[in-house]
């Protein structure tokens, strides 16, 4: 036989025309070389570098890709190969564990290998391992007749040989992932697919659903991924027909194979299989090809069949395919891993589709496609005759008892669709069944070419007598121009959504009265289209960003959940989200999540204001981490399950937290608390929440005798109670919102209301039983009412019938003792001067009794007042202490005076004695002592004045400068006149030091009547006008000559210098200022020369590079001002000014000009009050001349001021305060550039009497704004540095 080379050819057609170009295809033969015997079995390895083949003379021929030889073996090997087992010697045979076969089958004869089926045509068989580095070689033995498997490397050295397996057939097939290879077996009683290791054994198998001798297995095939496996069946030949041809797919999960679609070729000629293929690239596409050149190729994806609805009986159903049964598991009732299952439907025919209803109202009814094109209905109902086809599985039953309904079989239809009985076989002609809720169907159909498909809207017709079968009626049939990939049925829109290879977006509006298939347009009227194709759908209404790493998602309510790559579960409320039209959300492999929002698709993109894929923040209550590769299988609807499936095929029930939240909402927005309650503390959601979310409604009645009556364990929720607002916090509203419901007690708090409520409810109904819940209520109030609570156990202990339920004051004690310290506990049964309660709560303490009994023993001899007084004060509560001892009598009104003095309880001894006593006389006494030591003077006089201490109440007068009521107080004390005077002379010196000459004046005028003294003191203070009224009331003229003219004329050369001196210092530094500007302007234009105003690099400087070389420029003054920052004040406002100095070269130079400048400003404005004055009295005495020289000089200090006023606080400052550029999210770059756009805005000038107007009120405003703009400029300059080095290099 010769070993033939055929490569693709082109030969190149003539030029007709400049656009024409032809090309024919042809081949080229090259013999490239010959095996005399023949070859049996040709394969190339997965990396095509290599081909194996099996020639007539049971030899192996290892070749390379160009067909150089490389070595050859001989088939039939004698030794096992060198992964030959080691016997490590470890006893015979008989003496090891045999399994549940016992030791018999140490002793059992192996069974004879029988030969091939007569049906193998006896040809080697070549599988090779994914990755290519091993082959496998099944072949007839030609010793037994029966195949055997040999595993041979690249290099076709002999790996290993299988076990003798009898009834091995010829199918083979090595899954990619290396692990198992899988063949066929015929056994006594079944036909097995089985699987081998690479050592040869056997490991594992699964029974086909055929009868021993029925078919055949041609081929099988294991897909890229090694998750479905593909086997080729034939029906054994029978007499004058052709065998019927099946093609089955298998999957495995939870270590069960479950047959998921049946392909039914038939038996005619033309339908026969000729090849069957996975595709490489998509790895759920398969290749099928007949003999009558007919091509099909399936693309198949994963899907859940799922049921969710209003129905509380049927929802959370899900359905298994597993050949032709349905393993249907209700999750509301048990979550139990397929292959287990709530009850199976039992088929006549392999299952291929199964369609739950979309009817929310019968979400549990199922709809099942088999091999034969026929719908089986099963309907939930009042069907008394148990079904036959329905069985119980794991958890079906409960011992005797049905825990769950089930569906019995309504009605079966057959569905035919063709226009002619000569139509091609097509497998699977029918998909995507889709049960609408008005009882309708929904199927789509291959169309009359290749890339079209029909959308079939069946109708159900009643049954007509003389018929084998019903049918369904065809109502209507939509071509499509292209393969529909998707389908998906919105009761809530009434829209099909369908989805087409070209990712184009067809409506179908099954309700109108003429259905038509129409483009899904945006409402911009454009054509929706998908970027990708996506293998799962849903519709919805959502507005926002679709992730990209999205594995599985689901829908309920207003919830959309979603299992990320980054192995996270999402729950987004789509509340959160603005309402903009309805969108198509769907899946794939990478690509998971696409939507239609407004005519435009989003893939990983923004499409809303919202962001789904950073809504959640880590910590949120919309994120949680779950189990590598888990997958959505349902979410159960009035409940908070979500049942996830792991890759190894378990399931897993998670409560998700945003879920459980929401469930609650609404039983708490209905007022079902206890449903509310028992899923709080089952899921440990904070008790709080009970009130918090609705403190309006949660506060009547309802609430606490549902706690007190249904509740078991009470008094924990009362203990769990905080005031803090767990709405805001912990659990605040998904959609934002605040929860605003106002309280209906304010001024009281949260956790007081409560406890109050709860226990006086708990009190009326049954005070025995909730007795432990009471004292909680005690306990929990601030401040905890701790002596209550021990005075009802106390009341516990003396009870003399107790009821045989109520609960006994130890369990009570104890329970107080849990919490509460018992510590703090005894020293609030001490505090209740109670002693048998002492020594109970003593009993149960740590505490040792000769410690406390001999104290007890003291306080019991004691007088009760005393006694008390000396219990509160062990306890520190002093101003009870003071009030028992007051109680006492006179003999320890001294240790009562001694205690105040101690405690500083004034305020409260003076409270317990009338004030004609002596003891309130005592009392103030000493308080007001205690007052002067804190040199509180007139508090102290007050005190003194009230008591009738009138002596020290003039001391405190007259040290607080109250000289008034210190002239009161002598009259009190009957001072004579000339005592009086002295007073009056002492205080009036007092006054001048404060410079108080007007109230001096009075003094000495008034009670000493020396006018003279009086009119000098009013000259020195320059009280011109009071003056001039003394001298002419007592007609002493000669003062004018002697002192009032003088001190005018003395005044009016004191106020010249000092404006003098004003104007010369603030030319000085206004001149200094516009120099330092000038310096710091032409720095900063320098250091811009060496930027490139287009330069991209200047983007990449580091922010913190700028504050960085800013605090390093100034390191002096910042660390400096670090190390004075925890001393005393006075000596920060010391580094303050130092900071802000005049130093020339200092880097706030500037502030500190301005400072001063508006220092200047200041103190001219205060001068002109008293000038205004003095002018009048120069006017009235007639020195016109001095009085014009000093308003000519006010006049030009003023205008010099006012004309200055826009240069020194130019616009800008004012402006930079409204557009701060500082700050951690500033560069230099920013700062810079809103420096530059400062210096080009034109300053607006104002008029000289406006600005002088309000000067002072925006001097403070300045000096800040001044402070930022300067450190503003510094860190630019300083930032800039680098740069400049950077850029020059």
């Amino acid at each position: 036989m010769d070993l033939l080379l055929v490569q693709p050819g082109y030969q190149e057609g003539g030029l007709e025309d400049s656009s024409a170009y032809s090309e024919t295809l042809s081949t080229r033969v090259e013999c490239v070389g010959s095996v005399d015997s023949g070859l049996s079995v040709m394969s190339w390895s997965p990396d095509q570098e290599l081909v194996l083949l099996a020639t007539g003379q049971q030899t192996l021929l290892m070749m390379t890709r160009d067909f150089e030889p490389i070595t050859e073996k001989q088939i039939h090997q004698d030794e096992f190969g060198e992964g030959k087992f080691v016997a490590l010697g470890w006893g015979k045979k008989e003496t090891q564990f045999h399994g549940s076969e016992g030791k018999e089958a140490a002793h059992r004869k192996q069974t004879e290998v029988l030969p091939t089926s007569a049906w193998d045509d006896g040809r080697p068989r070549v599988t090779w391992r994914g990755d290519g580095q091993f082959v496998a070689v099944s072949a007839v033995c030609p010793e037994t007749g029966a195949r055997k498997v040999r595993v041979w490397s690249r290099e076709l050295v002999l790996q290993s040989t299988s076990e003798p397996i009898s009834g091995l057939e010829q199918a083979l097939s090595w899954k990619p992932s290396g692990n198992l290879i899988a063949s066929t077996q015929e056994k006594p009683n079944r036909h097995d697919v089985v699987f081998l290791e690479k050592n040869g054994l056997l490991h594992g198998e699964f029974t086909l659903p055929f009868q021993k001798g029925q078919v055949k297995v041609n081929e099988m095939l294991w897909n890229a991924d090694s998750t479905v496996l593909a086997i080729w069946l034939e029906d054994l030949k029978v007499e004058n027909s052709n065998p019927n041809t099946y093609v089955q797919l298998w999957t495995t999960g939870n270590y069960h194979w479950y047959l998921k679609q049946s392909l039914h070729f038939g038996s005619l000629e033309e339908n026969q299989l000729v090849s069957l293929l996975w595709d490489r690239e998509n790895l759920y596409r398969l290749h099928i090809l007949c003999q009558g050149w007919h091509y099909l190729f399936y693309d198949w994806h994963w899907t859940t069949d799922h049921g969710l609805g209003e129905n509380s009986q049927h929802i959370a159903n899900v359905a298994v395919i597993d050949g032709d049964k349905v393993l249907v598991t209700a999750f509301q009732h048990a979550v139990v891993p397929p292959p287990m299952c709530t009850y199976e439907l039992q088929l006549q025919q392999a299952v291929n589709q199964v369609a739950f209803h979309t009817d929310p109202k019968h979400s549990g009814d199922i709809a099942v496609l088999d091999a034969d094109n026929r719908i089986s209905l099963y309907k939930y109902g009042q069907s008394t005759v148990n079904d036959p086809s329905v069985k119980f599985g794991a958890v079906g039953q409960n011992g005797f008892k049905t825990a769950v309904e089930t569906p019995y079989l309504d009605k079966t239809y057959r569905v035919d669709v063709s226009s002619s009985s000569n139509e091609v076989m097509n497998p699977l002609g029918l998909r995507f069944l889709t049960w609408l809720p008005d009882g309708s169907f929904l199927v789509v159909g291959q169309g009359q070419h290749a890339a079209q498909s029909v959308l079939h809207h069946l109708t159900a017709v009643p049954h007509l007598d003389g018929a084998e079968e019903e049918c369904l009626n065809l109502r209507l049939s939509v071509p499509v121009d292209g393969e529909v990939i998707s389908l998906y049925c919105s009761p809530v829109t009434k829209t099909v959504a369908l989805q087409l290879t070209d990712r184009r977006i067809l409506k179908y509006l099954w309700e109108d009265s003429t259905p038509v298939l129409e483009p899904w347009r945006s409402s911009s009227s454009s054509a929706v289209q998908f970027p990708h194709c996506c293998v799962q759908t849903s519709i919805m209404r959502i507005s926002g960003e679709v992730a990209s790493n999205i594995t599985s998602f689901a829908t309920y309510d207003e919830f959309l959940l979603v299992t990320t790559n980054s192995h996270t579960c999402q729950c987004f409320c789509l509340k959160n989200l603005s309402v903009k039209g309805a969108a198509v959300i769907s899946t794939q492999q990478v690509l998971i999540l696409s939507g239609i929002v407004e005519g435009r698709c989003c893939t990983g993109g923004m499409i809303g204001p919202v962001s789904l894929s950073s809504a959640a923040a880590p910590s949120s209550e919309t994120l949680r981490k779950v189990e590598r590769g888990s997958r959505i299988v349902t979410v159960v609807p009035q409940d908070t399950k979500v049942v996830l499936q792991m890759p190894r095929g378990n399931l897993e029930t998670i409560h998700h937290r945003a879920l459980v939240l929401a469930q609650i909402r609404k039983w708490l927005d209905r007022l079902m608390f206890r449903e509310a309650f028992q899923c709080m503390r089952k899921l440990r959601i904070n008790l709080n929440l009970l009130y918090d979310h609705n403190p309006k409604a949660s506060l009547p009645s309802s609430l606490v005798l549902f706690a007190i009556l249904t509740c078991p364990g009470i008094h924990r929720t009362v203990r769990s109670k905080v005031e803090e607002d767990f709405t805001k916090s912990m659990y605040p509203s998904p959609n934002g919102s605040i929860n605003s419901q106002p309280h209906q007690h304010p001024d009281q708090k949260k956790v007081n209301l409560i406890c109050d409520m709860m226990r006086v409810a708990m009190e009326h109904i049954d005070p025995q039983k909730y007795c432990l819940s009471i004292l909680t209520a005690h306990v929990k109030k601030s401040p905890p009412e701790l002596e209550i609570a021990l005075q009802k156990v106390h009341h516990l202990r003396e009870s003399i019938t107790p009821d045989a339920q109520a609960v006994s004051a130890e369990e009570a004690l104890k329970y107080l003792l849990f919490l509460v310290d018992v510590n703090e506990l005894y020293d609030y049964s001490l505090g209740t001067y109670d002693f048998d309660l002492v020594v109970m709560v003593a009993e149960k303490s740590q505490k040792d009794p000769k410690e406390y009994l001999p104290f007890l023993n003291t306080l019991r001899k004691m007088e009760t007042n005393y006694q008390r007084y000396t219990i509160d004060r062990h306890l520190k509560r002093y101003t009870k202490a003071l009030g028992h001892l007051s109680k006492c009598g006179p003999e320890h009104f001294s240790e009562f005076l001694n205690l105040v003095k101690d405690q500083n309880l004034y305020s409260e001894a003076l409270k317990l004695y009338p004030s004609s006593t002596q003891e309130y006389k005592d009392i103030s006494d000493a308080y007001g002592e205690y007052l002067m030591q804190k040199q509180l003077y007139e508090q102290a006089a007050l005190i003194f004045a009230r008591a009738g201490i009138f002596a020290k109440a003039l001391d405190a007068f007259q040290s607080g400068g109250s000289w008034q009521q210190a002239l009161c107080m002598a009259s009190r004390l009957g001072y004579t006149k000339d005592k009086l005077s002295s007073l009056a002379r002492s205080m009036a010196g007092k006054l001048v030091e404060q410079r108080k000459y007007a109230e001096a004046a009075i003094l000495l005028e008034q009670y000493t009547q020396d006018y003279e003294e009086a009119v000098l003191l009013l000259l020195e203070g320059a009280l011109w006008e009071e003056a001039l009224r003394l001298i002419h009331k007592y007609g002493r003229l000669d003062i004018l000559e002697t002192n009032l003219k003088p001190a005018i004329l003395e005044a009016q050369k004191s106020q010249l210098i000092f404006l003098d001196s004003q104007k010369t210092a603030f030319l000085r530094h206004k001149s200094r200022l516009q120099v330092v500007r000038e310096l710091k302007e032409k720095a900063c234009e320098n250091l811009q020369d060496y930027e490139m105003p287009n330069c991209p690099e200047l983007e990449l400087f580091s922010e913190t590079s700028s504050v960085v070389t800013a605090s390093d420029m100034n390191s002096k003054y910042s660390h400096s001002n670090s190390r004075i920052s925890a001393r005393s004040s006075k000596n920060r406002r010391k580094a303050e000014r130092k900071r802000y100095s005049l130093k020339e070269g200092s880097p706030f130079e500037d502030i500190a000009l301005l400072e001063v400048l508006g220092e200047s400003v200041r103190a001219v404005e205060t001068v002109k009050g008293e000038i205004h004055i003095l002018l009048k009295q120069l006017v009235l005495f007639g020195y016109d001349e001095q009085a014009g020289a000093l308003q000519q000089v006010l006049e030009e200090v003023l205008q010099l001021m006012e004309t200055s006023v826009p240069e020194i606080w130019t616009p800008d400052l004012q402006q930079s305060s409204a557009s701060l550029v500082l700050g951690p999210n500033s560069t230099a770059n920013s700062i810079m550039a809103a420096y530059q756009q400062k210096r080009m805005t034109p300053p607006v000038v104002q008029g000289p009497r406006d600005l002088l107007k309000c000067l002072l009120k925006r001097l403070d405003d300045f000096k800040n704004q001044a402070t930022l703009q300067t450190t503003q400029r510094n860190q630019a300059s300083s930032a800039a540095v680098p740069r400049r080095k950077q850029d020059l290099s």
